[in-house]
């Protein structure tokens, strides 16, 4: 454990809790596993996600696609229709993540 303490400076620090705070915000990780499950767009991802609301959807979308996690796309039909996907970036957020999910399964109280 101590080896890998050693080598994490205080900028990698940094920037791990920049992304951890950007995942942990409320609704962003089950918008995440919505996309990565192949929920696309907007109403199914919003049906996904039980108690959110459109508004903070397209709140959480537009943060997620600044970072580089999400990527939309208009489909050019009728009705238009937007679809979101993950980003190789967000792909291997969603993998790093996996093992967090299991810590949070081992260690949960209740």
């Amino acid at each position: 454990m101590q080896t890998i303490i050693n080598h994490i400076d205080d900028a990698a620090c940094r920037r791990f809790q920049t992304s951890l705070e950007l995942v942990g915000k409320r609704w962003s990780s089950g918008i995440l596993l919505a996309i990565a499950r192949g929920e696309a767009r907007f109403s199914d991802i919003a049906a996904t996600v039980d108690g959110l609301s459109d508004r903070l959807l397209s709140v959480r979308l537009k943060e997620l696609e600044q970072s580089g996690l999400v990527a939309r796309s208009v489909v050019a039909s009728t009705p238009v229709q937007v679809r979101y996907e993950l980003t190789e970036r967000g792909a291997d957020l969603m993998d790093s993540l996996e093992p967090l999910v299991r810590y949070g399964q081992r260690w949960e109280q209740g």
